[in-house]
């Protein structure tokens, strides 16, 4: 193939646009058709024509026939060259050239005569051709930053002209003279068809930009649509710049836990080698990035460090830190106090930061850390303080028990909501759980859940005279009880109440009556045992009956 410039392609251009400019007719056709190129002869009629005659300029200047047509005579062929078998003509005269190629690019002229004149008609073809699909040749393996590397070659074959090639970066124009960037163009001309080839080199000095950047090229042609080459990517390789040591693990480290140790370097190829210092001790790694701290302790907080094993100096540093959370509460398990003792509570703290204690009783949160310095029964209950520190906790529990002998707090009486009977109420505390037993039968309402040391006791009862009512409490500690006085339901009313003054009063004028007629008969009786003589056993039996009488009487009127 013979090579072209660009501006012997541009010459080829402006030569067909000076013979247009000349006066020439000109007749434009694809590569491979058929051209039909007009006889355009003027001032001849059709039915004057003698002799139409086609010729056309050889590559020397000279003349050279093609065809001929006599009138009442078949077209008759006169061209001995390639032109022989690809050349007719049309009912209306016109060439008709077949297989079109570049070497038809010349001048045809078309002759007409009648009887008295011959006229002449010229033509000039030219022969277009896109390229065929373009593509991206002799790739580089790979791009190294900052070293200029042909990147490749776009090829934009036979075609007539020669096709234009851009070169994109992302879709992008790539333009030579950019950074970076140098393009070089070529033409080959095919010396057998004449078709023309666009090559075009691009140098290219890459960045780590380029890493995943999609290169391609494109052709501009005249009677073509533009045409994009399939994309190419490229490796893009660079020393390492910058290294970082990356600390993989669980969050929060515990001690127990494992710690990886990865050094990332941003070289391409990355680096597969690497020193790791691990508390004045060095370990190489090879054919890997990583080290990995198995079943940690708190000792092994500090600072580790990673290099490069063929650059040393280049290296990364960073921090390791084992969060530890020790707890110990003084009490665990059951504690068993009695009421009014004291009682001493310890939390210690070993942390590795600051740390958050928050207390709860029998679940349910206290604003502050319990004391004990008398217990009472209400102490009793679960607690437990709960450490934290961050995403790190501990927990510690114990079980108080505050026991102690019962004591009766209140023993009331009311009405009942009917109105029918009386309903009496013994509140004790003690620990264990105390008993409770009264002095009358009645019928059991309620007895209250046994909550921090306290329980309530309710019976019913439906009094038919005045009592003494007593509510005793007992448990493996001790006891204690107290008396309520219960008056009969049909003396409650206020006018029965004062009723019941008055048979108060009248009993105690009785007793007084009674007393007085007891020392009046005393008194004779003894005036008459000295008259007669009789012995005193009768007159005291008599006395003893009448004090029980007394004593009775002296009983309701309490009441």
């Amino acid at each position: 193939m013979h090579l072209l410039s660009a501006s012997c392609v541009r010459a080829l251009l402006i030569t067909a646009l000076l013979r247009q400019a000349s006066g020439l007719e000109m007749v434009s056709g694809q590569y491979g058709q058929t051209l039909e190129i007009p006889c355009k002869s003027t001032g001849v009629k059709e039915e004057d024509i003698r002799i139409t005659k086609w010729k056309y300029v050889k590559e020397d200047g000279l003349s050279g026939d093609l065809l001929v047509k006599r009138r009442d005579q078949n077209v008759s062929v006169s061209a001995t060259d390639d032109y022989k078998d690809r050349v007719s003509m049309s009912a209306n005269f016109s060439l008709l050239l077949s297989s079109a190629k570049l070497s038809d690019q010349r001048t045809f002229t078309c002759m007409q005569a009648d009887g008295s004149d011959i006229q002449e008609f010229s033509t000039s073809v030219v022969v277009y051709k896109a390229p065929m699909e373009v593509s991206i040749t002799d790739k580089a393996e790979e791009l190294e930053i900052g070293k200029p590397t042909k990147l490749g070659t776009c090829v934009a074959a036979a075609a007539n002209p020669a096709a234009n090639i851009t070169w994109l970066r992302n879709n992008k124009p790539l333009v030579d003279g950019g950074k970076g960037i140098a393009i070089g163009v070529s033409v080959q001309k095919d010396p057998t068809t004449g078709l023309l080839t666009t090559s075009s080199t691009l140098q290219y000095s890459a960045t780590k930009e380029d890493t995943d950047a999609e290169f391609s090229c494109s052709t501009q042609h005249a009677v073509a649509e533009e045409m994009v080459s399939p994309v190419v990517t490229f490796t893009i390789t660079y020393s390492t710049e910058n290294i970082a040591l990356q600390v993989i693990a669980q969050d929060p480290l515990e001690e127990g836990d494992n710690v990886t140790l990865k050094c990332v370097a941003d070289g391409n190829p990355a680096p597969t080698s690497f020193n790791f210092y691990l508390k004045g001790e060095l370990v190489m790694v090879e054919n890997g990035d990583s080290y990995t701290m198995v079943d940690v302790s708190r000792d092994a907080t500090g600072e580790y460090k990673c290099s490069l094993i063929d650059n040393p100096t280049m290296e990364a540093f960073a921090e390791v830190v084992v969060k530890y959370l020790d707890i110990n509460l003084s009490l665990a398990g059951s504690v068993i106090k009695r009421a009014g003792e004291s009682l001493d509570l310890m939390l210690q703290i070993n942390a590795s930061q600051a740390t958050k204690v928050s207390w709860t009783k029998d679940n349910l949160k206290l604003n502050k850390e319990p004391k004990f310095t008398k217990l009472v029964f209400s102490d009793t209950g679960r607690y437990e303080c709960d450490v934290s520190m961050g995403l790190l906790s501990r927990k510690a529990s114990f079980e108080l028990v505050v026991e102690g002998a019962p004591v009766i707090r209140q023993l009331s009486k009311k009405r009942s909501d009917d109105g029918q009977h009386k309903v009496l109420i013994c509140e004790a505390e003690g620990s264990p759980k105390p008993s409770v037993f009264w002095s009358i039968n009645g019928t059991s309402l309620d007895e209250s859940p046994f909550v921090n040391g306290k329980i309530t006791h309710k019976i019913k009862v439906v009094p038919t005279a005045n009592l003494s009512v007593s509510c005793t409490v007992t448990n493996d500690l001790g006891m204690d009880s107290q008396v309520i006085n219960v008056s009969s339901y049909q003396l409650e009313d206020s006018d029965q109440t004062k009723m019941v003054v008055g048979v108060v009063v009248g009993l105690l004028v009785a007793t007084v009556v009674i007393g007085l007629a007891y020392w009046v008969y005393m008194k004779k009786a003894k005036q008459g045992s000295w008259k007669t003589g009789e012995k005193e056993d009768g007159s005291s039996e008599e006395e003893k009956k009448l004090e029980e009488k007394v004593e009775e009487n002296s009983q309701k009127a309490e009441v």
